[in-house]
């Protein structure tokens, strides 16, 4: 099963291919997507991403996790957060969301293993 491309990206606005649903914030894995609802764990800008955001996509088979903190990098990934997706044998890439979707539709585009959260406001 094959990560799904991310179509477009504006402020606010995420469309991934083949999805007839647009997201604020997303998460994507080979397969699927979905949007990414921070009350589920009580996730702010500060401190940021937790574990717990992450553990749907982790549990996908995922080698590579793609992070985007934001339009303006508001949105924080604490170390923690990182050493917990490294201790599951995953590569975490954290990049400003535009960047961390050219970097996540590059790996699609070779074919990986990849999955992402994307926050496209602030």
């Amino acid at each position: 099963m094959s990560s799904p491309e991310i179509a477009s990206l504006s402020w606010g606005h995420m469309k991934v291919k083949g999805c007839s649903a647009s997201y604020k914030d997303c998460k994507v894995w080979p397969g699927g997507s979905r949007a990414w609802d921070w009350r589920e764990t009580g996730t702010d800008h500060y401190p940021g991403v937790q574990p717990a955001d992450l553990d749907e996509i982790l549990r996908k088979g995922v080698q590579t996790l793609v992070i985007g903190r934001g339009m303006s990098e508001a949105f924080q990934v604490p170390p923690s957060t990182l050493e917990y997706v490294k201790e599951q044998g995953v590569d975490v890439r954290v990049f400003q969301t535009e960047q961390a979707v050219k970097e996540y539709n590059a790996l699609v585009g070779r074919g990986a293993k990849v999955g992402g959260v994307f926050h496209s406001t602030c």
